[in-house]
């Protein structure tokens, strides 16, 4: 029972997480199959541990940034700040785009990557700056073509096929559409040494990615990346870049002790 109740809190947080503007209680109990009874104890406990709140205007629930607090604390205690936000600071300053990290979460076959850090290097024109703490799609970005071209194909596939091929009339005209298409993306990866794309995730968006890896195991504790708009990043561009990215990532995988956040995520 006590996990059932786990579950269902969980489950909560992370639905009104995709929903910042609030959703209706019975929105909330249809998508975790709950009777609308249940649904709205479910929602009064976690209002009561300040994690949930109901606008007055809409009644719709939301997420008050008690969460967010939580892991802003932990991303702090970690050290992850200290180590890395310099390194992201000057590549950011370097290339004018935005430089994102993410690490490698879970175990197999249940891994995940989350973008956990950024700095933004454009301060005018076109920016591209998306929210942190979500998990990077596998099947259409640099991020995650960078993690799944240092895995087997077996591998690989099998973590896209858990997430499911991106879709949707957001994704960019060059989006790999079948699993074929995917490990073509990953082979040209593992050729270059480096992930990169261009209107893919989305329509105007370009991005190089590469791996961040523990120096000695050499496993996969995370993925730095560049990205920016496509008219301004340019492949010709983003292979000018890759020196310098592929640099700093091996700068993160020397200094990964220092960090417990990667410590986590890697096997010594």
């Amino acid at each position: 029972m006590a996990g059932s109740l786990i579950s269902r809190a969980l489950g909560a947080l992370e639905l009104l997480a995709e929903h910042p503007h609030g959703i209706a209680l019975q929105d909330v109990a249809d998508s975790l199959n709950l009777p609308k009874s249940a649904a709205h104890r479910l929602m009064a406990s976690l209002a009561e541990y300040g994690y949930v709140r109901q606008d007055a205007a809409s009644a719709h629930y939301m997420l008050t940034t008690r969460l967010l607090s939580v892991a802003l604390g932990y991303l702090a205690g970690s050290g992850i700040s200290d180590l890395v936000q310099p390194l992201m600071d000057r590549l950011a300053a370097s290339t004018g785009e935005l430089v994102r990290l993410s690490v490698i979460d879970g175990d197999p076959p249940d891994q995940r990557q989350v973008w956990v850090g950024k700095a933004q290097g454009a301060h005018q024109g076109l920016r591209y700056d998306p929210d942190m703490g979500k998990t990077a799609p596998l099947s259409c970005t640099a991020t995650g073509f960078a993690w799944l071209a240092c895995l087997s194909d077996e591998d690989a596939l099998q973590l896209v096929s858990r997430q499911g091929i991106a879709n949707g009339p957001d994704l960019g005209p060059n989006a790999p559409h079948t699993l074929k298409d995917v490990l073509k993306r990953l082979d040209e990866a593992r050729k270059r040494g480096y992930a990169l794309v261009i209107d893919s995730s989305q329509p105007g968006l370009a991005a190089i990615a590469v791996a961040v890896r523990h120096p000695q195991t050499k496993d996969v504790i995370g993925v730095l990346s560049v990205s920016g708009p496509s008219a301004r990043l340019s492949e010709d561009r983003m292979r000018a870049i890759a020196p310098e990215l592929q640099q700093t990532a091996i700068e993160m995988g020397q200094s990964h002790q220092s960090s417990s956040l990667f410590r986590t995520h890697s096997k010594t």
